[in-house]
């Protein structure tokens, strides 16, 4: 490690040995125990995550709790980013890893975050991002940072929008402890990129900054509608149809101007957000963009 210490390992993201599967799904066992009975609740929707592959699950963001709660929506190893100055402990960093995390400098260079979420999607794993990019307040979805659509397209991955609903009572802003509240979670089915996202073959790779928009508004209303479903309020629908398949509607794929526009920040702040199941404190998950304060 560089003299200061704090950086990011070199080397790049990996797959998980068989025994790390096994060492996360006794972790997380534990931690999804003790969250249903502090945090009890059903999970409705849950055959949508996919069984294999990967794919980006994109959850709202209320309350300290997500990231524990949001495990219990699948038995996969999650994969999460978290600062990298925790592995300055090297026993601590090797647990996380264990847990689904992975290292990014704190205030390194938004690139480096985004190539290494690049690289768990690419090795067929899930990744958690929270697109709203910290912790809202309130019922309603708000503009959402643009990476977890810019990194879908990218890696040809499937969102998939997760509706929370009690987090935000459970453990308010502010808040040292969390209460014992009811939570319910909804999961959306997976919104696939669709076709046009990309240059053609021109330029393989590219992204149009018109097809992230696109993508990321869809994925607003769509974690607008999951978020309803899961706090009892009056909704349309919880199924996406593909991008581009509504009347009228075309999967943008923008000019040559506009190509491979990374959003300004992929990741925010990679020391504030939720942990991996049973990782220690400090061990913070991603967000879908833009600095957190959770």
């Amino acid at each position: 490690m560089p003299a200061g210490g704090g950086a990011a390992p070199a080397a790049p993201v990996r797959r998980a040995s068989a025994r790390e599967l096994r060492f996360y799904a006794f972790c997380r066992a534990i931690a999804v125990g003790v969250s249903r009975l502090y945090f009890p609740g059903r999970v409705v929707g849950a055959q949508h995550i996919p069984a294999s592959g990967a794919f980006i699950l994109a959850p709202i963001h209320r309350s300290y709790v997500d990231w524990l709660i949001v495990a219990r929506v699948t038995k996969r190893r999650l994969r999460y980013i978290v600062k990298a100055e925790v592995w300055k402990v090297k026993a601590v960093g090797r647990l996380l890893e264990m847990l689904g995390a992975f290292p990014v400098q704190r205030g390194a260079a938004d690139r480096e975050a985004f190539n290494r979420a690049l690289q768990v999607l690419e090795a067929g794993e899930p990744l958690v991002l929270f697109p709203e990019g910290g912790r809202g307040l309130g019922p309603v979805v708000g503009d959402l940072r643009e990476g977890a659509a810019y990194l879908a397209l990218r890696a040809g991955a499937p969102i998939v929008p997760v509706g929370v609903a009690g987090a935000e009572q459970a453990m308010r802003k502010g808040s040292i402890f969390p209460r014992p509240r009811r939570i319910a979670l909804v999961v959306g089915e997976p919104i696939l990129p669709g076709p046009g996202a990309q240059d053609g073959g021109k330029r393989p790779g590219r992204v149009a900054r018109s097809a992230t928009h696109a993508l990321s508004e869809r994925l607003r209303e769509e974690l607008q509608a999951v978020f309803d479903v899961a706090d009892g309020r009056p909704q349309a629908r919880v199924s996406p149809p593909p991008l581009g398949s509504r009347p009228g509607e075309a999967m943008p794929a923008g000019n040559v101007a506009e190509r491979d526009e990374v959003p300004t920040e992929i990741t925010g702040d990679p020391g504030a957000g939720g942990a991996a199941p049973g990782a220690a404190p400090g061990a913070e998950g991603v967000n879908g963009g833009g600095r957190s304060d959770t």
